[in-house]
């Protein structure tokens, strides 16, 4: 009955609702806006959930948005709001908020929802889906993951860097449901994505990549390129890659034989001095960071799977030191 009701509401004007408009949620939810903002057909409506200074300087002018490619779009969603209950109904909330927000999002919309939404998570990390299923027992959530570098520049402005951002999603575990419907939404606002049925793969793929760098470069304070370029950084990343990846091998997560050392080889596809967003934050002295996505987590789920961390410990440990010193 679920599955039938989800089917038919997309085959309707679909809402959707991009909750974080940063980089992540600016990019992808700047080019759903500026794709339906103008059109009154029934493909789809777009509203953004945003706060601050930003969602002030959105309300005003709408979202700037500065590709690659040197363009420079005005996107205005049908209404951007700081209330969940400002919405309409909404039929997929693209969740694009950092991991330290993730609960308190999640707690929100649990119960808030006038039926089952679509949830498509677009956040970093290996336990997302755990971690909203523990306030949202209804609803679909699909499991994804990103490639792209973008951030705010300012309030108002997101600006992407390097190549086109690209969402990579597979069905939802508990249902099964595929989002067939949702693909031409993106088709038509030229979002990349690619459909797979084993996307938990993709994921840690993504997550060996970014939680290794991202902790080797926030320790250090250096850039992809740099701790590439250092075999002594490279040793070390290397390490704390391959405790990830005996965690994965302990879940069953089907990787390739050789992913720790395609995983290091990454880094030369982006723009020399790169940072992480770890990086950034923990040197901005940053209130909050996503170092618990990457160093807790890993350190969650090696207890639970009874495998050795010893160096992401310690890297994590003197990590914390910092922030709290």
């Amino acid at each position: 009955m679920f599955l039938e009701k989800a089917s038919r509401v997309m085959q309707e004007r679909i809402k959707i609702a991009v909750v974080g408009i940063g980089g992540v949620g600016g990019y992808f939810g700047g080019k759903l806006a500026h794709a339906f903002q103008d059109q009154a057909g029934p493909l789809a409506e777009i509203h953004f959930v945003a706060r601050g200074e930003h969602l002030e300087a959105i309300k005003r002018k709408g979202l700037v948005l500065k590709t690659s490619d040197q363009k420079e779009w005005i996107c205005r969603p049908r209404s951007v709001t700081d209330q969940f209950e400002q919405l309409p109904e909404i039929d997929v909330f693209v969740i694009a908020v950092k991991g330290y927000d993730l609960d308190d999002v999640s707690r929100s919309l649990s119960g808030k929802t006038k039926k089952q939404p679509v949830f498509l998570p677009l956040l970093n990390g290996m336990d997302i889906i755990e971690r909203m299923r523990r306030y949202i027992r209804d609803g679909i959530i699909l499991p994804a993951c990103v490639y792209l570098s973008a951030f705010i520049e300012r309030p108002g402005v997101v600006a992407h860097i390097g190549n086109p951002g690209r969402i990579i999603l597979g069905p939802d575990s508990e249902t099964g449901y595929r989002p067939d419907p949702l693909l031409p939404v993106f088709e038509a606002a030229s979002v990349l994505y690619e459909y797979r049925q084993d996307v938990l793969s993709a994921i840690w793929e993504k997550y060996i990549f970014i939680a290794g760098y991202g902790l080797v470069s926030a320790r250090f304070n250096k850039t992809l390129d740099e701790i590439h370029g250092d075999e002594v950084l490279r040793n070390l990343l290397k390490a704390i890659m391959e405790e990830i990846r005996q965690i994965a091998v302990k879940k069953s997560i089907a990787l390739p034989e050789n992913i720790v050392d395609v995983s290091i080889q990454k880094a030369q596809l982006f723009p020399k001095g790169t940072q992480t967003s770890l990086q950034r934050d923990v040197y901005q002295n940053k209130k909050k960071t996503e170092l618990d996505l990457f160093g807790k987590a890993i350190l969650d789920q090696a207890e639970r799977f009874n495998v050795s961390t010893p160096i992401t410990r310690k890297i994590y440990g003197e990590l914390l030191n910092r922030i709290s010193g």
